[in-house]
């Protein structure tokens, strides 16, 4: 007896110190980074994403199977990859440009597939400027007109050292579906220099508000900028509104990374949750000390007039780094999503993926652990400059870099809100309580309270979400205590980690369970 019981704790150690979600690599060809990822929010089974310099990866079944395209175009293909889908489902890949008859890095191309990103055409441009560089662009789609809006930064002379060099941040539209692009337009009042470091400007990622605005915010020398339209990009703020400063630059160091970069990413809720209209910000800096990387939020419910302190995102304890952040939300109910590289459970460079989740405006965040197995970066292995995230109708799919000895591949990890996310439960409502014994090798009890008379459905989900039994179907249960009895054998599981959701009308809780064999 006391044999198994050692058994069956190792077991479980070992489960909670292993990732929960299954991930996917997406590929390991051309050495992939800075990826990007769209949901279409249309059919969440169909999934497009990028990396550079000239991938395209495609799903059909929610980001299990990919399938690549290679993107060519007569303006060049090179780098920065941004994907995003309109409202007519016509998907939008922007990247840099490297033309035959033109300059390194001259503009911004935007290549348009009309059939669900099998094929694209050629391309359209924006910020064509002489030699001047066009550098580190994105989109957003305004799903009330289906224009497009990029933001991005330009550099006089890229790499300069003269002072009469500036780099500023400069935006542009499309309202016919990217066909055309009005003439870039200067929206950054104070100009960096042009060294592609802590004095430049960069980080320019816009977002659309509830009626239309558009929003974007930028790193800079003094920190983070932020910047409105209320007439679709016409007309801008007079002055660029400060949100926090940037101890250490946003241009820091990670050990083992090539080049690491805090700079922000702007959203804002358009769902009919209680923060509709609320803008956020998201970064990672080093005010805690260069060896203590953390991730941070501010928020804004005036439009952007003024900002919340910064608000902690990672919930660790320890003096580890948390960087290369990027953020989501589910436009469906509001839920913030954060991925970030983590090195939280470790003492050297070994890096874990990690995701938090915020439903309730930025007040508070769980953390997960998404990725698998760690992996050690090599400082001569360029990682990119970002990872990304998309979530919509409670369908998370993340995106990062991963390193295997000196082999770069792109990853997402399987997340279903519904299934794989713990719900906080309500005093008032339903209570679900932890299943016992848990551990279990056959037979557990689920218990569960309501406080008044409803229609009850019980079910079992395996890690990767797929349903596995509906204990109670919809039916009616009498306010008070009530317990199922769960035979784990009448299944065949194996040992491993499984969910057991609670539903009523008006809630759905969930939680973890172990079986062990």
């Amino acid at each position: 007896m006391k044999s198994l019981l050692i058994t069956i704790y190792l077991i479980v150690i070992s489960l909670f110190c292993s990732a929960q979600y299954q991930n996917i690599t997406i590929s390991n060809t051309n050495m992939p980074e800075e990826p990007t990822i769209q949901i279409n929010p249309y059919n969440t089974n169909e999934i497009l994403a990028g990396a550079n310099i000239a991938s395209c990866y495609r799903s059909t079944d929610a980001g299990y199977t990919w399938t690549r395209i290679t993107m060519t175009s007569s303006l060049g293909v090179w780098g920065d990859p941004c994907i995003i889908i309109d409202t007519a489902q016509n998907y939008h890949f922007l990247h840099l440009s490297n033309p035959t008859d033109g300059n390194w890095i001259d503009r911004i191309v935007s290549q348009k597939s009309t059939d669900g990103g099998i094929s694209w055409n050629d391309g359209s441009y924006t910020g064509l400027n002489g030699i001047k560089v066009q550098d580190k662009e994105w989109a957003v789609v305004d799903r009330f007109n289906n224009n497009i809006y990029v933001t991005w930064t330009q550099f006089d002379n890229y790499g300069s050292t003269t002072p009469g060099d500036s780099s500023i941040i400069l935006f542009s539209r499309s309202t016919d579906g990217g066909d055309t692009w009005s003439n870039a337009k200067r929206i950054s009042k104070t100009a960096g220099d042009c060294l592609d470091d802590d004095n430049t400007v960069e980080g320019a990622v816009p977002a659309v508000g509830e009626n239309s605005e558009i929003y974007v915010a930028w790193a800079g020398a003094d920190g983070i900028f932020f910047d409105r339209s209320t007439d679709q990009g016409e007309t801008w703020l007079n002055e660029d509104i400060f949100v926090s400063n940037f101890p250490e630059g946003w241009n820091y160091e990670i050990p083992g990374i090539y080049r690491a970069n805090g700079l922000p990413i702007t959203t804002c809720d358009t769902s009919n949750s209680p923060y509709k209209g609320r803008i956020y910000i998201n970064w990672s800096d080093q005010r805690n000390g260069t060896d203590n990387t953390d991730i941070w939020l501010a928020t804004s419910d005036n439009k952007g007039d003024t900002w919340s302190q910064p608000i902690r995102v990672n919930d660790d304890e320890t003096t580890t780094h948390q960087f290369f952040t990027w953020m989501d939300i589910d436009q469906t109910n509001g839920f913030l999503y954060f991925v970030f590289y983590d090195r939280r459970n470790h003492t050297d460079a070994q890096t874990d993926v990690y995701l938090a989740v915020s439903k309730d405006g930025g007040a508070t965040f769980e953390n997960h652990k998404i990725s698998q197995t760690p992996f050690l970066p090599n400082a001569s292995v360029f990682f990119g400059d970002y990872n990304n995230i998309s979530a919509h109708d409670n369908v998370i799919r993340p995106i990062w870099t991963h390193l295997d000895n000196f082999d770069l591949s792109v990853k997402t990890a399987i997340i279903n809100e519904e299934v794989t996310i713990n719900t906080p439960q309500s005093q008032n409502e339903i209570i679900l309580e932890q299943n016992f014994p848990n551990p279990t090798t056959d037979e557990t009890a689920i218990r569960f309270k309501i406080h008044h008379q409803s229609e009850i459905s019980l079910k079992i989900y395996d890690v990767f979400g797929r349903k596995i039994c509906t204990l109670i179907d919809n039916k009616k249960y009498n306010s008070g205590k009530h317990m199922i009895r769960f035979k784990t054998s009448n299944y065949n599981l194996k040992h491993g980690i499984y969910y057991y959701s609670l539903h009523s009308a008006e809630k759905s809780v969930i939680k973890k369970m172990i079986i062990v064999k």
